[in-house]
């Protein structure tokens, strides 16, 4: 499956090699990528290859102390070296004049110390060798099993996507390999009463393969009575209120008020606000951020796509924003280290500053404890979507579900649908109770603006804090 790469390896070497008789820097990115999608509803079943990945293609870059040029192709023999050689020469001449008036970036990027490395994240099941029939079989039971709780289920749908890629980087100092497969899997149920329709989605993620199945089978029937339970819901009265979030509640804040946020690629561009308070407390002593593919969830990966070996960055710690995350070419503008966060949607793409595995360190608490300790407020469960303002901090985040707490206790009564909405420091700064384990989620895609697409997962603990819902 990855043999393309492997028999373009010695002549991208010797790209590398005639590149750097020119330039005092020179890499090459080498992805071969392969992903499939299954998925059933009352519609029938759809399987289609491909999908977030991008493709077998790479990535050349040079670098000459004032620019950076990239040139990207999917089809390679060491004939194309003069070619590609040219290209690159042109590019870099058209950068380099673009770039005049502007001060030169300080050193090579990314930084190239030695570093040899080859590693390959486990699985139990691989999707591909498990077959379309197999999977197929088991999602259209899942389905059926969902179907069957209740007669107000209108409809189920089920689906599990996967993707596995290789990806070599070298440069005149590195030579780094890495295989990471990661699978994703959703049950969607619709409940109807009348002409009222209600749907609960309960995504799963898994830093290996379709042994996903088996997490599947345990939460199907959950989902279906969640949708039932959302039949009776109401609309939340607006206000401010004290709130316990499950831990996919917190990975959403976590992701959109301090993932975006601190992308330093918008500190370069002075379009984020927290460029201005490194140092200072922007949250709760009781919040810890880290982002870093050392994690092990769906987004793990043992370097980035600029060859920077990634790691675990402390974003937040105990209140205080001590850095950002960031890729090589803004860490080389702002003169940091690069954080391993350098981030492509597909060869063919820009790389750029992204979220890897975003959560909140736990704390001390139990879960029942934060919901023992309000007196009136709600839990909220289950995210599902949200945006940010990066430039003045404001977030608009959506929740299935809010269930409400008296004195203490769970009285049965939910409202939903929930926008919970805020200003990023008055809202973390609220926090006071973290319970002890944060709990990662890998079903998502982050995109740049509204592209870009690459995968994140993000998480934490339970946390107590005063949101704005409505």
């Amino acid at each position: 499956m990855f043999s393309t790469i492997d028999r373009a390896k010695p002549g991208l070497q010797k790209l590398v090699a005639a590149l750097r008789e020119t330039y005092p820097y020179a890499s090459v990115l080498a992805v071969a990528d392969d992903s499939r999608r299954w998925a059933v509803s009352r519609a029938g079943v759809n399987i289609a290859a491909g999908g977030m990945g991008g493709g077998t293609g790479f990535v050349v870059r040079v670098f000459d102390g004032v620019g950076c040029a990239e040139y990207s192709f999917n089809e390679f023999s060491e004939e194309d070296i003069p070619a590609i050689c040219e290209t690159l020469a042109r590019r870099l001449a058209e950068q380099n004049k673009a770039l005049e008036g502007f001060a030169p970036l300080p050193t090579p990027v990314p930084a190239d110390e030695p570093a040899a490395l080859k590693k390959e994240t486990g699985w139990k099941v691989n999707p591909r060798e498990l077959g379309d029939e197999a999977i197929v079989e088991k999602i259209t039971a899942l389905r059926k099993k969902a179907l069957g709780v209740d007669e107000r289920i209108l409809d189920a749908q089920a689906a599990v996507s996967y993707r596995a890629y290789r990806k070599l980087f070298f440069s005149q100092h590195r030579d780094l390999d890495q295989t990471v497969m990661w699978t994703n899997a959703m049950v969607a149920v619709m409940a109807s009463r009348g002409q009222e329709i209600k749907m609960s989605y309960r995504p799963f993620s898994v830093l290996g393969g379709a042994e996903l199945l088996d997490e599947m089978d345990a939460g199907v029937e959950q989902a279906a009575r969640d949708a039932l339970a959302l039949l009776d819901s109401q609309p939340i009265p607006p206000g401010e209120y004290e709130c316990v979030c499950d831990p996919s509640t917190t990975g959403m804040i976590v992701h959109e008020a301090f993932g975006h946020g601190v992308e330093m690629d918008m500190f370069v561009k002075d379009r984020a606000l927290a460029k201005s308070f490194i140092g200072e407390y922007v949250a709760s002593p009781l919040v810890t951020m880290h982002d870093g593919s050392a994690v092990a969830e769906s987004a793990t990966a043992f370097f980035d796509d600029e060859g920077t070996l990634t790691g675990d960055t402390v974003i937040i710690d105990k209140g205080v924003l001590k850095t950002g995350m960031c890729d090589a070419l803004a860490a080389a503008r702002l003169g940091v280290k690069p954080t391993g966060n350098g981030r492509r949607e597909s060869y063919e793409r820009k790389a750029y500053t992204r979220m890897t595995n975003t959560y909140f360190q736990g704390g001390d608490a139990a879960p029942e404890e934060l919901i023992a300790s309000i007196e009136d407020g709600f839990l909220l469960e289950c995210p599902s979507s949200g945006m940010e303002d990066p430039k003045n901090w404001g977030i608009q985040c959506m929740v299935t579900t809010a269930k409400e707490i008296k004195n203490g206790k769970l009285t049965g009564k939910i409202y939903s649908p929930i926008v919970l909405t805020g200003y990023v420091p008055d809202l973390l700064k609220s926090v006071t109770m973290m319970s002890k384990t944060p709990v990662l989620s890998g079903s998502g895609y982050c995109g740049k603006g509204h592209k870009e697409w690459v995968k994140v997962s993000d998480g934490g603990p339970y946390m107590k804090a005063r949101i704005r819902l409505g």
